[in-house]
């Protein structure tokens, strides 16, 4: 009887899944407390006028201090598009945006190396994956987000242009 290594298994059934689409993929990486958060998008037709005043206001919409019952971290959240366009005009090829994270504080988390904040996902994260980002809830953090967000923004545009749908809300 041929024996199965028990870590591929693991890698095979618990890797997260940060990829989400089939002819508009994205991949969005980065976590709370790190350098940044992006998302790369995959299936863009070429041609679409496309920068950062595109993406901006909806990241300005979802950008954290804004209410009593959000968190009170301070970012810009200024997105920076990396590559997939030239001269304001989609190539066709992946679209990758970065937002950089400016008010990073790991060290306000300590704590929490030890101890499961309630209501949040870093027991089931750790439970799951073995491993967690504890500052800020690394992947499980709302500035997770901000990938899908961009990402949208995007699918706006292509939305509008190629099949005449807006998108309102």
């Amino acid at each position: 009887v041929e024996r199965i290594d028990p870590s591929v298994i693991l890698w095979q059934t618990r890797r997260m899944g940060n990829s989400f689409g089939e002819l508009f993929q994205i991949t969005t990486w980065g976590e709370s407390h790190g350098a940044g958060i992006g998302v790369v998008i995959d299936g863009c037709p070429p041609r679409i006028s496309l920068s950062e005043k595109d993406i901006q206001p909806d990241l300005d919409r979802r950008r954290p201090g804004q209410s009593r019952i959000t968190t009170q971290r301070k970012e810009a959240d200024r997105v920076q598009i990396v590559s997939g366009t030239f001269k304001g005009k989609t190539l066709g090829t992946p679209i990758s945006m970065v937002v950089a994270n400016a008010d990073q504080r790991p060290e306000a988390y300590t704590e929490m190396e030890t101890k499961y904040r309630p209501s949040h996902a870093d027991y089931t994260y750790d439970a799951k994956y073995g491993i967690r980002a504890w500052p800020g809830g690394g992947r499980t953090s709302a500035r997770e987000t901000i990938g899908r967000v961009a990402a949208g923004a995007v699918a706006k545009k292509i939305l509008k242009k190629q099949f005449g749908v807006e998108v309102l809300a």
